[in-house]
């Protein structure tokens, strides 16, 4: 069985009301990332110096080494950005990305966040790279993380982004079973759940464009301007969806020795106070979100279609297609993921089936398709699906008149063509369908054979909306 793991649709067309606390219109999500005395430096037993997210362009790792000029803007960050950030929002209820060694080198840090009652989520055990880190190895660092979060700040964390992370953080970090919420995702504008095995983990998804990492990459910011429009212009676009009725999340991502320098920091004071100058504004740390869509929308307790085995999926869907099972049988060896755990996607693999199909194949699922209001309606032997699509258009009330014009439309329809007069009857009325009736029987072959064809897939498509939703 082929699977792929990515979701590549999300919320589609229709993410699900968020109804912030107090109908606000838009959640603003402020994180302050506090990595100083966790990154990279041998002193801490690295085998190198830092080299990432600093005022350094092109900073290169220096082997067995101490980089005195690294190691001072780090410290700019505990020392003096950290504190003017504080001052600047520590009414606001944030969320602080507390790398474990980096909280345990900052007492006096520690207590102002508290003191502000911000949040305390964890950013792992060290600032480092994780893609290669074997898998023993990062779950016993989460551990470790766990532990020593816990020893330093008196509580468990409930949230967890590891920002540097590998292709298993996400998953290890669910296994523990002790998470509100992982961050490590920056795949939408609202929490969304992933099981991992047995485990439903709620992602509060974070940002990398809203984020003052900018400034330290040759492809970003230059000065606070560009930072306090880009925001502006992003929160402007949310809280007009959230008035259009479609709420959404405003992550801001902040790291003490960048946003914490003065001429950022004045950036940051002035898009703060165009966000309070709004209504219906809702700041909240990420624990806050996390439980309040936990309340909004629990994780989903019903098996998706990916995840079913091959009898089970035949067995929900192999009458989609009027009695063609076959067509399920080959859209579950696809490479289903996912994304096909919806109306959309099962109805995108089931009808690439159906297309790839030869032609005789196809012609015997028009075939397999009843007359409308013909003998079988009238002796009730339709499947349980065409029976109700029938009587939603009203082809069960027919007169005895109407009934015969039926019948002997359907007789001729069949001799000319060689199969069924098929129609996605939930589309129509009685009036129309019988208007569809009169212009197509006289339509060649090969154009009734593909539209017949288009028809089939659209009944299918309306059975999965009726199974599965919109």
């Amino acid at each position: 069985m082929t699977r792929y793991p990515r979701d590549m649709t999300g919320y589609g067309p229709n993410p699900p009301a968020a109804n912030w606390p107090n109908g606000a219109k838009i959640a603003v999500q402020i994180v302050l990332n506090y990595e100083e005395g966790g990154e990279n430096n041998i002193l801490h037993g690295d085998a190198a110096s830092e080299a990432f997210l600093s005022e350094i362009t092109g900073a290169s790792p220096w082997p067995g080494q101490r980089h005195w000029n690294m190691e001072s803007i780090y410290e700019y960050g505990s020392r003096a950005g950290f504190w003017r950030l504080h001052r600047l929002l520590r009414d606001l209820p944030i969320t602080i990305y507390g790398v474990a060694t980096a909280l345990a080198r900052a007492p006096e840090q520690v207590a102002a966040m508290q003191a502000a009652n911000w949040e305390i989520a964890s950013h792992g055990l060290k600032w480092v790279e994780h893609k290669d880190m074997p898998e023993d190895v990062e779950r016993a660092q989460i551990a470790e993380a766990i532990r020593l979060h816990t020893e330093v700040t008196g509580a468990a964390p409930r949230g967890w982004y590891t920002g540097r992370c590998s292709n298993n953080t996400v998953r290890l970090v669910a296994e523990t079973g002790q998470f509100a919420y992982v961050a490590d995702s920056y795949a939408d504008d609202l929490p969304y759940w992933s099981r991992f095995g047995r485990t439903d983990q709620l992602i509060v998804p974070y940002t990398m464009d809203c984020n003052d990492m900018r400034f330290g990459i040759q492809a970003g910011f230059t000065n606070g301007d560009q930072f306090e429009s880009y925001l502006r212009d992003s929160f402007d676009m949310l809280y007009a969806e959230g008035a259009a009725g479609a709420p959404k999340m405003l992550s801001i991502g902040l790291h003490c020795r960048l946003m914490g320098r003065p001429g950022r920091a004045a950036a940051l004071a002035r898009v703060i106070n165009y966000f309070k100058s709004h209504d219906d504004v809702w700041f909240a740390t990420r624990a806050q979100i996390a439980d309040h869509w936990a309340a909004q929308h629990p994780a989903p307790n019903d098996v998706r279609p990916s995840e079913m085995d091959r009898d089970t999926f035949v067995a929900a869907f192999g009458g989609i297609f009027e009695h063609s099972p076959w067509i399920a049988e080959g859209a579950h060896a696809l490479e289903l993921g996912p994304t096909h755990d919806t109306a959309a996607g099962v109805h995108s693999a089931l009808a690439r089936v159906f297309r790839s199909a030869s032609e005789e194949q196809r012609l015997n699922v028009l075939k397999a398709h009843p007359d409308l209001a013909g003998k079988l309606a009238a002796a009730g032997k339709l499947t349980a699906e065409s029976t109700a699509e029938q009587a939603g258009a009203g082809l069960d009330l027919l007169t005895d008149d109407e009934r015969a014009a039926f019948q002997s439309l359907n007789a001729q329809y069949v001799a000319r063509h060689g199969f069924p007069f098929i129609i996605a009857v939930k589309d129509h009325d009685k009036a129309s369908i019988l208007a569809a009736f009169h212009r197509r029987i006289e339509n060649d072959r090969d154009t009734e054979f593909a539209e017949a064809c288009r028809q089939v897939e659209r009944i299918a498509q309306l059975r999965l909306i009726e199974k599965l939703g919109a």
